[in-house]
């Protein structure tokens, strides 16, 4: 017994030893260097800085000021114009491509998918060669029944069935009081429980949602996944607009090649974040190098990336107005009753068209307003945060409706000139799409 407890403590102080150096000091585990964020492609550096958050003037609407107070925000990268349609449909096709894929080897061709060095093809759990081109154009009899239910009988995709399936952690429910870890007994309290949703898809195709409040004792008990259709909803033209021809806009604003460099619009803010998702994914699985996640900024964030750096803006150009020193409309809004095209947009135009702010952002006024990652409440700015604020809450299914107003912040082309100042904020249910709303990405900046 004796002789074991002196090999026991041989061995640890073998241990010890392996994971420090020779002077025994604290010196890490890595050497000291220094690491420089490469900029994201498309993407502007905003740096940290104070700003007084908030309307400047007096509400329009509220007919009282919307208690504007001073805040700090940390630095991130924002994309430098709104997503385009162009931006999206990489997204939407690969979700396409993605099913394609997945339909190829579930019908036996599994040449579609990575083989294994070793061992049998697992047909549950398997990666897809992306490298092998999907055989569209194929007559091969097992190829057309494994894709010709992707489309209508005249050929056109069948864009309904286009879902993305996620997943994210609900830090919501783990930071509840009645959450927290015990660091002592190595557990969550034995009464923990998270409230998150589950999708699935039914055996009719329809996507179904339920909230579920399951027991908390690991990680994985905090995820909520989440099965979205991607495809913008072009019905808005015409529904949004009743009495009015926008039929062509319906029929060709997504599709058409002449509005690619067009701001992608009746996008909801669900399909907003699992955009978002994706593009993360997307970065992860070409880079080795970590990175934030993509998001929809804050709405702290986006307001203080709209002033460019002027701490009191009234909009992203610095001035108090909505012309220049020559009487040129400085964005895409609506600038009297019924002359749209009065600013040289009649609905929306290609990104990037009127100067950028300080920062370089082009669009953060009018053109389409934008989605942010915060819930609406009219009163938040009296109770968060001083730094980075953001008053956030991830609706669950079951939610009331009042719980699903995102801020939308910019103003759009429909929008009179108030409406486009950088301090003014409306709200939209996350779960509505309109043709005058899109959105951005941003990505917290890696350092300081």
């Amino acid at each position: 017994m004796k002789l074991a407890k002196i090999l026991f403590v041989v061995v640890m102080t073998v241990v010890l030893v392996s994971c420090g150096n020779s002077t025994g000091e604290l010196i890490g585990v890595s050497k000291p260097g220094s690491f420089k964020e490469a900029t994201p492609y498309g993407m502007v550096f905003i740096k940290r800085g104070s700003f007084m958050m908030g309307e400047n003037t007096q509400s329009a609407i509220f007919g009282q000021p919307d208690n504007p107070f001073m805040t700090t925000v940390s630095a991130f990268w924002m994309d430098e114009t709104e997503v385009t349609n162009n931006e999206y449909k990489q997204f939407v096709f690969w979700v396409r491509d993605s099913i394609a894929y997945h339909r190829l080897v579930d019908a036996g061709l599994v040449e579609y998918a990575i083989q294994p060095r070793d061992g049998d093809f697992d047909e549950e759990n398997y990666a897809i060669n992306w490298k092998k081109k999907i055989p569209w154009t194929s007559k091969e009899e097992d190829v057309v029944e494994a894709l010709e239910p992707m489309f209508y009988s005249d050929g056109g995709l069948r864009t309904i069935d286009l879902h993305y399936n996620y997943s994210w952690m609900n830090y919501d429910q783990a930071q509840l009081a009645c959450n927290k870890f015990d660091v002592a007994k190595g557990k969550y309290p034995i009464n923990a429980t998270a409230r998150v949703d589950s999708s699935w898809i039914d055996e009719d195709g329809w996507i179904r949602d339920s909230t579920v409040v399951r027991p908390l004792r690991e990680p994985k008990d905090l995820i909520t996944n989440k099965i979205i259709s991607v495809y913008p909803d072009t019905m808005v033209w015409i529904r949004d607009f009743q009495y009015a021809y926008n039929d062509p806009m319906l029929r060709g604003y997504f599709n058409y090649i002449g509005y690619s460099e067009y701001p992608v619009v009746g996008v909801t803010w669900e399909q907003a974040h699992a955009f978002c998702h994706w593009r993360t994914q997307l970065f992860e699985s070409n880079n080795s190098t970590p990175a934030q996640v993509y998001r929809l900024p804050t709405e702290a964030e986006w307001e203080y990336a709209a002033r460019g750096g002027r701490k009191m803006a009234m909009y992203p150009w610095g001035s108090n107005y909505a012309r220049d020193e020559q009487g040129c409309f400085l964005a895409n809004f609506k600038p009297y009753r019924g002359a749209y095209n009065d600013d040289t947009g009649t609905m929306t135009m290609k990104v990037a068209q009127f100067r950028p702010n300080d920062f370089g952002l082009f669009d953060m006024a009018g053109n389409v307003a934008e989605w942010t990652s915060s819930a609406y409440q009219a009163s938040a700015n009296t109770y968060v945060s001083d730094i980075n604020p953001n008053f956030q809450y991830m609706a669950r299914k079951d939610d009331p409706d009042v719980m699903k107003q995102k801020v939308i912040k910019g103003g759009s082309w429909k929008d009179i000139s108030y409406f486009v100042q950088c301090g003014v904020r409306t709200f939209e249910y996350q779960y509505e799409s309109r043709p005058y709303i899109g959105f951005r990405c941003v990505r917290s900046f890696i350092g300081d």
